[in-house]
């Protein structure tokens, strides 16, 4: 039986700093459930809605957040800014109000975290950050499913973040160091973020060291496409291939958010290797989200 109280859980998920390590850990095994029962909780929200508004393209979260809210009963409607008003002038806050009155949770997928906050502020009901160009935080539940279910536990655990410091690496390592995930970020000197617990070296070779799994991400990220030039100049020295990962620990994983460029950020030896788990990494966005939706939205449940 796991109990996860209002109090364990925030109003809103717009950063993986917003859960206590009480409310992360009661996520994960609550998620381990619903991956175990994938249509054990239908009934849990049916009659609601989840408001899914998209500016950015997307693949895993689109259709996890909308299998997440069918696996849950509710109806998932998914918005792209041609749909709405906000296109003829109506402001971020009157759309938040107006989706709180129809739908449970609001879920956003942006550019700006600006414009997550400022729903978030405006919205009665839940908000969930899907992404913005400084914080992925639904990611980083599913990383961390991942990781628990590989090596059985996750205090102790280093992670060697290698090439670009973006949106992945930071809510991996706010995540990461609530739960006792070491997190060391291998990447260019002058692209570093203002990360409180983010370990920084400029190295590869010296990141991976020890470390359980190595990560990447796509060296130019949608709205990056005018750098591209310069980035993958920048950044060839920090792909992941078969020499840099037989320089972690024996038994390491290679983790990957998706999607991914073969041959550019990682060898295609190394993610469709025996090492790989960035399938393992995708089918996790499913139960994570499925419990995060719950547990804003009940605020109060039991099982």
């Amino acid at each position: 039986m796991t109990n996860l109280d209002a109090p364990a859980i925030p109003r809103h998920y717009l950063r993986a700093s917003d859960l206590t390590t009480e409310g992360l850990l009661a996520l994960l095994d609550l998620a381990e459930q619903m991956k175990a029962r994938p249509h054990g909780f239908v009934e849990a929200l049916r009659g609601d809605t989840l408001a899914c508004f998209f500016e950015k393209p997307s693949t895993r979260t689109r259709v996890s957040f909308a299998a997440a809210a069918e696996r849950l009963g509710m109806l998932p409607l998914v918005l792209r800014p041609d749909e709405l008003q906000l296109g003829r002038g109506e402001t971020l806050a009157d759309t938040a109000r107006t989706l709180s009155s129809y739908a449970a949770a609001i879920v956003l997928r942006t550019y700006a975290q600006d414009t997550v906050d400022e729903i978030a502020a405006a919205a009665t009901v839940p908000v969930v950050n899907a992404l913005t160009d400084q914080h992925h935080p639904c990611q980083a539940l599913a990383d961390l499913l991942t990781l628990r279910e590989r090596f059985g536990h996750l205090e102790g655990l280093r992670v060697a973040f290698v090439g670009d410091f973006n949106n992945v690496t930071t809510s991996l390592v706010e995540a990461g160091g609530l739960v006792g995930v070491e997190v060391v970020v291998a990447c260019p000197p002058g692209v570093e973020r203002r990360v409180e617990g983010a370990i920084v070296v400029h190295e590869p070779s010296e990141a991976v060291v020890g470390a359980h799994a190595v990560y990447t991400d796509v060296w130019v990220s949608m709205g990056d496409e005018d750098e591209r030039a310069a980035r993958m100049e920048l950044l060839a020295p920090y792909r992941v291939d078969e020499a840099l990962v037989t320089r972690a620990r024996p038994d390491a994983v290679f983790m990957h958010c998706l999607p991914a460029h073969r041959e550019e950020e990682v060898t295609g030896a190394v993610i469709d290797g025996p090492r790989s788990v960035v399938w393992q990494q995708a089918e996790n966005r499913l139960p994570t989200e499925e419990a995060l939706l719950l547990a804003l939205v009940a605020r109060r449940w039991e099982l």
